[in-house]
């Protein structure tokens, strides 16, 4: 599962990290136990931050935490996870960006990717190769350029997420502000990011992240500015994407505007759920055999407000939702026939950003 939705409990994913806005009340990082039972979060510790850590990813050897560090003055951070309970701080390092919202690892672990929204940038970090697991400082920024149609988003580029291929040969990144998704070949020598293809989408849809179907084939590529899925066909040989068509994610008549934040595919890919904020739900839609024609079926309350993120657990019984205004990470347990999450718990977690899962 790639990191759009994160890992998630069972098989052996007993830790829950949990990223936050410290500039509107959140506690840092929150290190929460795992039930493998229920899937109940139970708070353990928090790792005290001044600056926003919203996104968060786990290395390789899952054995590092990392998370960028959401501010105007961008930065990445990393932490050894020796101690499960107790990360402890290993690198600090500006990204030479604003606003980074996404990271990921790549290129086998050697390298971390961060999407600088405010900017418009890529930036590329080294991990450092000594054990420890830290950043090292940045070895490639790579600018987007171009604006789109909605004049109060897309006055420029604002890269939103930035992620590798399920092959780890092609980094595909996700800018709102240009309509597009850009895709890079990383040098596997210097980590630098070469530019090899580009999908513009239709104008003012505003794409914010993707998620790829288990089969790697097929994109859903999650648009913030309008309430639609855009799915597209990956060619792993090629590097390329190719649209198929949309599908909608909000009811037909829905009042008010849905901001989508992220989508997750069900392990078996048989369905896609996207939380809206606005209408705070959880959209369900299904997926055919070839995963090409996602139907919306329903939509459930995300048991909260503005649901920034959400995670599955790899299981396919999971579901949680990071409800940002109204501070707490809801789990939701999915329906085995229909798909549909049934609210279950949650945990009090002020300003919740993201939920990572890990060992």
């Amino acid at each position: 599962m790639d990191d759009t939705t994160g890992n998630g409990a069972g098989g052996g994913w007993t830790r829950a990290y949990l990223g936050s806005f410290t500039s509107s009340g959140g506690r840092g990082i929150t290190v929460a136990a795992v039930d493998p039972d229920t899937g109940a979060l139970t708070r353990i510790t928090d790792v005290d931050m001044r600056e926003n850590p919203s996104f968060l990813a786990l290395s390789p050897d899952r054995d590092t935490l990392a998370c960028v560090l959401e501010d105007e003055e961008g930065a990445a951070a990393a932490f050894t996870l020796r101690d499960r309970d107790k990360p402890e701080p290993l690198t600090r390092v500006p990204v030479r960006g604003s606003a980074p919202t996404h990271l990921s690892f790549a290129v086998g672990g050697r390298a971390m990717v961060i999407a600088n929204y405010g900017s418009g940038s890529i930036s590329v970090l080294p991990v450092l190769g000594d054990g420890d697991g830290g950043l090292d400082t940045i070895c490639d920024l790579v600018d987007h350029h171009g604006h789109g149609p909605v004049t109060d988003r897309q006055e420029g580029p604002h890269a939103h997420q930035v992620l590798p291929d399920p092959s780890d040969r092609w980094i595909l990144a996700v800018d709102l502000g240009t309509d597009s998704v850009l895709v890079y070949r990383p040098d596997p020598g210097s980590l630098r990011l070469m530019p090899h293809a580009s999908l513009k989408l239709r104008g003012g849809v505003g794409p914010r992240h993707l998620a790829f179907h288990p089969s790697g084939h097929v994109v859903y590529v999650v648009n913030e500015l309008e309430p639609v899925v855009t799915v597209c066909r990956w060619e792993a040989e090629a590097g390329r994407l190719h649209e198929i068509g949309e599908a909608p994610m909000a009811a037909p008549g829905a009042g008010g505007p849905d901001y989508a934040s992220n989508g997750v595919v069900s392990p078996d890919g048989r369905f896609l759920y996207v939380a809206l904020r606005g209408s705070d739900t959880i959209a369900v839609l299904s997926l055919d055999d070839s995963g090409e024609v996602p139907q919306r079926v329903t939509a459930v309350g995300c048991g909260g407000a503005w649901p920034r993120h959400l995670a599955a657990d790899p299981s396919g019984r999971r579901l949680y939702a990071a409800n940002e205004r109204s501070g707490e990470v809801v789990w939701f347990d999915i329906d085995e026939g229909t798909g549909v999450p049934r609210q279950a718990g949650s945990l009090a977690v002020p300003a919740a950003s993201c939920v990572l899962f890990g060992p």
